[in-house]
């Protein structure tokens, strides 16, 4: 018996766990675990503590006196009481229920109620944290087995800046295609980083030419494993001569998307880290190297005139962008209804990449990418675009 394609016949569908779920003891939670991840801006560590949700985790970032910034788990050691409403000293947080008080590497200072400040008991004590580090306008922590940290990396593209550049940070999802925080599972984006095939159907033909008319032309496209991650090469035929931009996904979650205007040429100059909050969300951090204050909020595309913010919901259904696209699949898209084809190379290929960290991690060896050496730990990247004239 046939069922003629029928929807009463539809299997019960079921997602890759392994490659979405982020929290710690899972495959991918642990894979993240093993890389340092953006957790907020430098202005974002503050006298003030702030909650922050982080692969699963819930946590409270400040900064103490000193000017240290500190990430601890929200329950007070003692007896519960969250940080939340805790203080921020000199030297650390101190809880509001018993007044015990930590420094930023969770270490008891003092138990005020106790004989001599806890002298006899405070080292015994100490408040679970994850070490952070300050780069480029960001705070990153690293949230894996303290024995495996590696060094945070830095990255040539954001490094070697040329007179009069400066580094812009950006914290509202640049690249998301809707609000700051996206509803959806992480890898949905992420994986839209190697669907070039997307940009002259979703950004051109539905939405109008989002970026440029040259943008709709439909690329010819070759995908390639890289030490980092995959890229994407792809090229497009234009008057001037031969189109060719270099798109990449660095592993775990940075997105090197060359420039969508096919007038640009050079290097990247943008890099994005999607951070999973949990298994149904994320957002995006963002560094660029600019020359004009505010460069990096008027890249968000744009929607017959108007940004993604200002639609209305007909509008959005009208003028679909990555956000409908990519959180219309649900919550966590059912891959075991998926039909990929050719033109999906990119997808299994980053699949492929991420099962194979996965399993370095299962197996006790550390994933690709990660450094013990500072001078081992500069990132450069292919990712650009230019165009290569006509031979006369």
């Amino acid at each position: 018996m046939t069922n003629n394609g029928s929807a009463y016949y539809r299997p019960e569908p079921t997602y890759f766990a392994e490659l979405t779920q982020v929290g710690r003891g899972t495959p991918m939670g642990e894979l993240l675990r093993r890389y340092w991840h953006p957790i907020g801006l430098a202005a974002d560590a503050t006298a003030t503590p702030r909650t922050v949700r982080v692969l699963n985790e819930d946590l409270i970032l400040f900064r103490d006196g000193k000017g240290r910034p500190g990430l601890v788990h929200p329950r007070c050691a003692h007896r519960g009481a969250s940080l939340y409403y805790g203080r921020v000293e000199e030297a650390g947080i101190r809880c509001c229920y018993h007044g015990w008080l930590f420094d930023t590497e969770g270490n008891c200072l003092e138990q005020p109620c106790e004989p001599d400040m806890g002298a006899q008991t405070r080292g015994h004590v100490r408040q679970p944290h994850y070490p952070l580090e300050e780069r480029y306008g960001l705070i990153f922590a690293y949230m894996g087995p303290p024995e495996r940290k590696p060094v945070l990396p830095r990255y040539e593209v954001l490094e070697n800046l040329a007179e009069g550049e400066f580094l812009e940070t950006d914290d509202s999802s640049i690249g998301s295609g809707g609000p700051v925080i996206v509803d959806c599972n992480w890898l949905q984006h992420y994986e839209n980083v190697l669907d070039p095939f997307h940009v002259p159907i979703l950004h051109g033909s539905f939405s109008g030419d989002q970026f440029n008319a040259k943008m709709s032309l439909m690329p010819r496209v070759t995908f390639h494993y890289t030490p980092r991650g995959v890229s994407s090469l792809q090229l497009r035929d234009l008057e001037a001569g031969e189109h060719q931009r270099i798109t990449e996904a660095v592993v775990p979650t940075i997105r090197a998307v060359a420039s969508p205007v096919a007038t640009v040429d050079g290097p990247c100059s943008l890099l994005g880290w999607v951070l999973p909050i949990d298994d149904t969300s994320f957002r995006i951090y963002s560094v660029g190297r600019v020359s004009e204050a505010g460069t990096l909020a008027k890249i968000r595309s744009k929607y017959a005139g108007k940004y993604w913010h200002e639609l209305t919901e007909a509008e959005h259904q009208k003028l679909p962008g990555d956000y409908e696209a990519q959180v219309g699949q649900g919550a966590i898209t059912y891959h075991s209804e998926e039909n990929l084809t050719s033109t999906d190379q990119g997808i299994g290929m980053l699949r492929r990449i991420l099962r194979r960290q996965v399993d370095a991690v299962a197996s006790g060896n550390d994933p690709m990418g990660v450094a013990f050496d500072a001078e081992a730990a500069l990132v450069r990247l292919d990712a650009g675009s230019r165009v290569v004239p006509k031979e006369a």
